[in-house]
């Protein structure tokens, strides 16, 4: 890092900012300093951390995103429209509970994945996030919400394990105690399934849990799709997914989006019965939110009710996801691509 460029501090591990700041002769407590203003704080201006002195407040650099847009939905979910620095956007999400508080984050811009049910791959994908980007969510949702984040679900616009090393380094801050200290647990990476990198992630050293967008029960109807699953069989990732539940002991969540008149027939519940059989799973069912310009409707009640229940009914523990957010843009990558549209 030459002497002149700002220290990243999102981008860094504290034992890094620390060798960094050694470089600016600056005393070695000064990292812990900072890193109680951004990770315990969620300061993300330099020029307001009271206790550093103004030169070493000017040495530093936090993030460059900012809020462009922000929604509030009646169910008190907070949906973020940032601006990167680049003048890309990406959307983060705050789904409070009584108990906690989940941040769903993005971890491209755009999407490279091309389902063609899906808001965040209209475009196609612009670029990777880095690590400092996909923190950044955070700390700007904790700023937002004035709440504290408790569980992780990378779930927001991107495919994380095709930005694996930055989602990792992520991953990594968020579960470091001298950082965000969220239990690993209670992060969860969701994927459209790449066998390769889910077999990576097993030989990591992180207990969190891996969800799998299967969303149909064969590879035809799931390529047609997911075009990107035509690089994959069901049989390639389930396989990777057992490599991942034997090395760390983690569950796998199938997740399902039920697509009114598409995927929710009781043909596809008992084709899925038979691939939740073959590991150790949960199986999430997502009701589909319409985006404008594509011609998929929600499913109706009683499909999505049926389809449980014979799941439920041949042993595969399967629940459906409560629907939040619905008057917030809830499907994942609407509003950026409203803004992309707008520009």
């Amino acid at each position: 890092m030459e002497p002149h460029e700002k220290i990243p501090v999102l981008e860094l591990t504290v034992a890094e900012l620390q060798a960094a700041l050694a470089e600016r002769e600056q005393a070695g407590y000064r990292a812990a300093q900072v890193a109680d203003w951004v990770f315990k704080k969620s300061q993300t201006d330099p020029a307001k951390m009271t206790n550093l002195p103004p030169a070493l407040r000017d040495m530093l650099t936090v993030t460059a995103c900012t809020v462009e847009r922000r929604i509030d939905s009646e169910d008190g979910v907070t949906k973020l429209l940032l601006s990167l620095g680049d003048g890309q956007h990406v959307e983060c999400v705050l789904i409070p509970t009584a108990d906690r508080a989940t941040a769903c984050l993005s971890t491209q811009v755009g999407c490279g994945m091309r389902c063609v049910f899906c808001a965040s791959g209209l475009g196609g994908l612009k670029r990777n996030l880095t690590g400092g980007e996909i923190l950044a969510q955070i700390l700007l949702l904790q700023q937002a919400c004035e709440r504290r984040v408790t569980n992780v679900v990378f779930m927001g616009i991107g495919e994380p394990l095709a930005n694996y090393d930055a989602t990792l380094a992520a991953v990594r801050a968020i579960i470091d105690p001298e950082r965000l200290g969220i239990s690993a647990r209670n992060v969860t990476i969701s994927t459209v399934g790449i066998p390769r990198a889910i077999r990576r992630l097993a030989n990591e050293d992180l207990p969190v849990t891996l969800a799998i967008s299967l969303h149909a029960p064969n590879d035809v109807l799931r390529r047609q799709l997911m075009p990107a699953a035509e690089r994959f069989t069901i049989a390639e990732i389930l396989d990777a997914a057992r490599t991942f539940y034997e090395a760390r002991h983690r569950e796998i969540t199938l997740e399902y989006l039920l697509i009114g008149g598409v995927n929710d027939t009781p043909v596809c519940a008992d084709a899925l019965v038979g691939l939740a059989h073959q590991l150790r799973c949960n199986v999430n069912l997502i009701r589909y939110n319409p985006v404008e310009g594509l011609p998929y409707t929600k499913p109706n009640q009683l499909a999505v009710q049926n389809f449980a229940q014979r799941l439920k009914k041949r042993g595969v523990n399967a629940t459906i996801r409560r629907s939040r957010g619905a008057d917030a843009a809830a499907a994942c990558g609407q509003l950026r691509h409203t803004a992309e549209e707008s520009q």
